[in-house]
Formats: C-alpha cells, structure tokens, sequence
C-alpha cells in the first residue's frame, strides 16, 4: 500500500500552502518527502493560531498545515549559512526531485537554482512554482494566490454581480490547483527520465493557474473577442441552470445545460406539464427571453416543499440533474463524500487517527496509504544528517 511513487525521494523546500500542496500530493501517492524548514519553521505552521482554532495538542496545532505536510520528514537548516546551504546540497545529490515555490532570485542567492543543482546530479526533476512565471517583467514579484491566482487572472472579476463587491477567495484555492499541476508535471517528467536519463525544469505559475481555471471565458475572449455575461440568476438567460431556494430555506442548483433534454424533466418534476406548451416557455429561446418570469414562477414553486421533498421529486426524473448547496457540516454527513473516498484517516504517533480531506486520485494497482501526520519541526533533522555522514564514510 505504499503507492505509486515508493522509492522516489524527494526534497521540498516550499514555504506557506503551494509547494508544500505539491510536495503533500507525492508523499500521498508514496514518494518519501524531505521538507526543508527554516530555523522557525514553515510559516504556515502558524495558520491554526491565525485562523483562532484551539489546539487539540502540541502537533494539530495547525489542520490546513497538516492537510499538505502528512507524512513527510522534517529537516531544519539555516540556508543563509553557509553550513546550511551544505547540508542541503547534500542532500540534493542524490535526490529524485526537487520542489520549490521561494522565488528565483533567492534561490540562485543561495546556490539552489536548476542550474546549480542539476549540474551536480543531471537527473533531478526541478519542480518550480512562481507567482507570475520565470519571464516577464513580473517574473520574480512575490504573490500569493490571492493576488496572482484569484485577482489578477480574472477569477474574483467573473464571480462578481454587476454592482457588487468582489467575493473573497477561501484560503488555499489556488494554491491547491497548482500545486496538484505541478506535481503532475513532474510525474510527467520523471517518465520522460526513464527514456532520456536526464531530469529537467518543471514549472508552472499561479497566475497561469488562474488562466486555465477560466480558460473557458479566456479562450472564447481570445478567438472571438467576446466576454462571456456575468450570469444573475433572477435573469439567467437559461433558467433551467440556476440556484434555487426550497421552502425550508435550503438552497440548491438545477443543471439543466441542454434544454431540449432537461426541460420536459424538470417540468414533470415540479408538476407543470403544461409548460411544455406555453408559448412563453416551450423553446429554450422562449425561455430565455421570458427568463425573469420563468424564475419567478419556479421562485413561488420551489418554495411550496423542503428540500428533502424536491430531492425525492427530482430523483423520480433521470433527466433532471441537480445538488444541494452544501455547508461543510453538509459535505461532512453526506455518505457519498465518504463513499467515494473524500476522507483520509491519517495515523498519529499516538496511535490515534485523524481525519483529513484526501488527495483526489486513486491507484488500482498501487493504492497509497498515508504514512503519518505532519511532522514536528525538525523531527528528522539528526536522523537525515547523520545518515549522509555515514554515507560519506563508506
């Protein structure tokens, strides 16, 4: 149960949630991971007191830090000396990959940029995550996804109504979808390495990342010069892929995307057979230009029922497509988000477990079981230098 990546050892030298997500992501999937902290630690080892959440102990002190640093190994090394900066290059030498979000120049600063490293040992596999990408008159700006991810690439504009306020990213977002491309990216690049035999520089950007997010209306913009309407669901254009409240103040969605499909469903399912052939809603043109209407009437319609009556009703159609708006304590009770795998208990040393969200991927062949919580802060420091010092004694 070791997962795919048993046997691949690599060195993590990430800072808050990106790197340190794409270095958690191959320690899932059984990649022995070796995180490089400075002397006071990884600052996100600080979010559980930002965030106001009472330690349970010592070492959960912190959940979001937890979720991207299970089961690695935790070395401390001050890289601003030059002992430090030794210890790590050491430890580099024989290293698979490499996984980094400091920024460019600091890394050449202290001797770990890709050509630095990749002379010493021309396999390694040099996974890069920067805030804007490697060129560019923004290539070495600092960011965090907040800015590069959510603001700048157009995220926090499309999700916001004509006339209001921006919303606020939840934590980590973006960090979380780079991270998982860039470990993509270098899974990608080690099976390039059993052909060629040499490693190379993986990268990939927040900014980039918040591009593809919204690559749908990106692209459209791109080839046609078109933005794509900011939807305001008392007017969506098709009503039948909308949120909707029930009578008991619940809200759900309708994914009616394809009208000629979903319409007469959704019709049956709230008892309105007769809407099929009213003039105003018959057509999905119709529909779309008597929207306000539409909305309004199935506004007065969904009110009538809770939501636990809708989900029976709609569940009578296997042409309607729907969800419930979820709470976390939603997603927390609901059998299907642990059915399929959405929670990972991880060991702790006192052989207790704790719950976490797992990484989105499975293995057939190599299923992955997560070594252990995150480590304390230099939990492994002796333990990996001596055993480099008996390397060099042989």
């Amino acid at each position: 149960m070791a997962g795919p990546l048993e046997g691949l050892r690599v060195i993590e030298l990430g800072v808050w949630v990106a790197g340190p997500a794409a270095g958690g992501i191959l320690a899932d999937w059984g990649a022995d991971v070796i995180k490089i902290e400075p002397p006071a630690g990884d600052p996100a080892r600080t979010f559980g007191r930002m965030l106001g959440i009472p330690p349970r102990d010592r070492q959960h002190e912190s959940p979001p830090f937890e979720m991207d640093n299970r089961g690695k190994r935790s070395v401390v090394l001050d890289l601003t000396t030059d002992d430090g900066r030794a210890h790590a290059l050491d430890l580099l030498t024989d290293a698979d990959v490499f996984i980094t979000n400091i920024r460019a120049g600091a890394l050449r600063r202290i001797g770990l940029d890709f050509e630095s490293l990749t002379a010493a040992n021309p396999r390694l596999v040099y996974g890069l995550i920067t805030g804007y990408g490697n060129d560019g008159p923004d290539a070495d700006r600092p960011a965090y996804d907040v800015a590069a991810f959510w603001a700048r690439a157009g995220l926090a504009h499309l999700l916001t109504r004509p006339g209001d306020t921006p919303p606020f990213q939840r934590g980590g977002m973006g960090d979380h979808s780079v991270g998982m491309t860039l470990a993509g990216a270098v899974c990608a690049a080690l099976v390039a390495r059993t052909r060629t035999g040499a490693g190379q520089l993986v990268s990939t950007s927040l900014y980039r990342q918040g591009a593809y997010t919204v690559s749908f209306d990106l692209t459209t913009f791109l080839i046609s010069g078109q933005p794509i309407a900011i939807g305001q669901r008392e007017t969506m254009g098709n009503p039948c892929m909308n949120n909707y409240t029930a009578g008991d103040g619940r809200r759900f969605w309708l994914v009616g995307l394809q009208g000629d499909r979903h319409w007469p469903a959704l019709c049956a399912a709230v008892g309105r057979p007769e809407w099929l052939v009213d003039e105003r809603f018959a057509t999905a043109r119709a529909r779309a230009v008597n929207a306000a209407g539409l909305v309004a009437e199935l506004d007065a319609v969904f009110a009538a029922k809770p939501l636990d009556e809708w989900a029976e009703a709609f569940g009578a159609q296997p042409e309607l497509f729907w969800s419930p708006i979820n709470s976390m304590e939603d997603v927390v009770a609901d059998e299907q988000f642990h059915a399929g795998g959405g929670v990972v208990y991880v060991p702790a040393q006192d052989g207790s477990s704790v719950p976490m969200v797992a990484t989105p991927a499975d293995f057939s062949a190599t299923p992955c079981d997560v070594r252990g919580c995150a480590p304390a802060l230099g939990e492994h420091t002796e333990g990996l230098l001596a055993d480099k010092r008996t390397d060099h004694a042989r």
